[in-house]
């Protein structure tokens, strides 16, 4: 469905049109509301210019060949537990076809987005097991036969690959298996430039009407395309104000989103509908701004941590602990990621005197307690000793904010029932 589908004002042939414009209020929530629901195909169009920037075509894979670093700067939130394998689709021409490889007991997953960022499909470990096969993709007006046909929900689509690396040793054996995963299809045509997020309404709409053009909205978000049908059918220009000004709003609502997370003992949790967002608009905007490309949470969870700002941010002068017991309830395994903020307060991983941006239960060399538990450090400084081998550096100057991921997560995770302790002060 488009904007061309909903029903217009109409008047007699050759009868001037007499149509009131809606009240300043009104078209202001209309184009907050229109910013909020399309923020996420303005993400994904953001990503794709960057990534195919280094890349190259769509329908291919490009390989990411070692863990990023404090130097990728392409999607905020990168984990540095999996190597990446991305491929940008181009369904319009025809399916493509995805071959896995066998992956031993390794962990990947594949997972399939639609430009609306829902996971609709994940092929993994945890879906299809670790014997590999190939799958056709198809587009959501295309044919397909066989048993393993995936179809996706928009013409284009973003395949983004994890494979689990088990450290540096590990590394050799984890490009073996990247090398498996093949992908064949028509040569995918270049996207249109759009407008970012930050740009000014005209152009940030004009890249919306173009991008829900490539790739309609479903048909079950016709409620919301009719409420915001008034702020992107360019309407007159003494408009312009009310619209830039629903907008504003909208963006610093959404960029100070940090302060309306819900903390319990010391964690925000991810909601259930955590990378299958259907009408839940305003939690898909927040994830396609602060952690874009997000599994569901049956495959992983991820947990950030209170800290001591109100926008869950630690202010980085104190030293901290993390103190975990010898087995978390999941079936993959886990990681605490430590990241810097940016300018726009999105996340990315910082330069330190260990290289290491995160630290888990494949860290080389941690050091566990008698009795199995974990207890990890964090902070600027080096806290010496044996601590070291549990130290996770955090950035020299600036706020911070850590992330905890748990793959394949257990029901008791999945449900509340079992909880991360609290990261705490070191010595309280």
């Amino acid at each position: 469905m488009t904007l061309r589908d909903l029903p217009q004002t109409s008047a007699s042939a050759g009868a001037p049109v007499s149509r009131p414009m809606a009240g300043e209020a009104s078209l202001a929530a209309a184009a907050g509301e229109a910013f909020v629901y399309a923020l996420p195909l303005i993400e994904m169009a953001a990503v794709r210019r960057n990534t195919l920037g280094r890349t190259g075509r769509q329908n291919a894979l490009s390989h990411q060949r070692d863990l990023i670093d404090h130097r990728a700067r392409w999607v905020t939130t990168p984990n540095n537990d999996t190597l990446y394998s991305i491929a940008w689709l181009d369904l319009t021409q025809g399916a493509v076809r995805l071959t896995i490889p066998q992956t031993g007991g390794r962990y990947f997953s594949a997972a399939l987005m639609d430009m609306f960022t829902n996971n609709n499909a994940v092929l993994g470990t945890r879906t299809i097991g670790n014997a590999g096969g190939t799958f056709t993709i198809i587009g959501p007006d295309q044919t397909g036969s066989g048993p393993d046909v995936v179809r996706v929900a928009t013409a284009h689509a973003w395949l983004l690959i994890r494979i689990l690396i088990d450290g540096h040793v590990d590394l050799a054996a984890a490009r073996q298996v990247q090398d498996g995963f093949k992908l064949e299809g028509p040569s995918g045509s270049a996207p249109n430039e759009h407008a970012a997020r930050n740009d000014a309404a005209p152009a940030l709409f004009a890249s919306i009407q173009s991008l829900m053009a490539s790739d309609p909205p479903p048909a079950t978000d016709t409620a919301v395309l009719r409420r915001i049908a008034a702020a992107l059918q360019q309407p007159a220009p003494a408009a312009a104000d009310a619209i830039a000004e629903g907008v504003a709003a909208a963006r610093s609502a959404l960029m100070s989103g940090g302060k309306r997370l819900e903390f319990i003992e010391g964690w925000s949790y991810p909601r259930a509908n955590l990378g299958n967002f259907d009408q839940d608009y305003r939690y898909r905007a927040a994830v396609a701004l602060w952690g874009i490309g997000a599994l569901p949470v049956a495959e992983a969870m991820y947990m950030r941590a209170a800290g001591n700002l109100e926008n869950g941010f630690f202010d980085g002068t104190a030293d901290y602990q993390l103190h975990l017991p010898a087995r978390l309830p999941l079936n993959g395994f886990w990681s605490l990621t430590m990241y810097e903020v940016a300018d726009d307060n999105q996340l990315f991983l910082t330069e330190n005197s260990l290289g290491r941006y995160a630290i888990g239960d494949r860290t080389d060399g941690l050091r566990r307690n008698a009795d199995g538990s974990i207890t990890l450090w964090i902070g600027r400084g080096d806290p010496g000793g044996d601590r070291t081998a549990n130290w996770l550096p955090a950035p020299k100057r600036g706020p911070f904010s850590l992330i905890t991921r748990c793959y394949l997560p257990r029901q008791e995770m999945l449900s509340g029932r079992w909880r991360l302790p609290p990261v705490r002060e070191a010595g309280r």
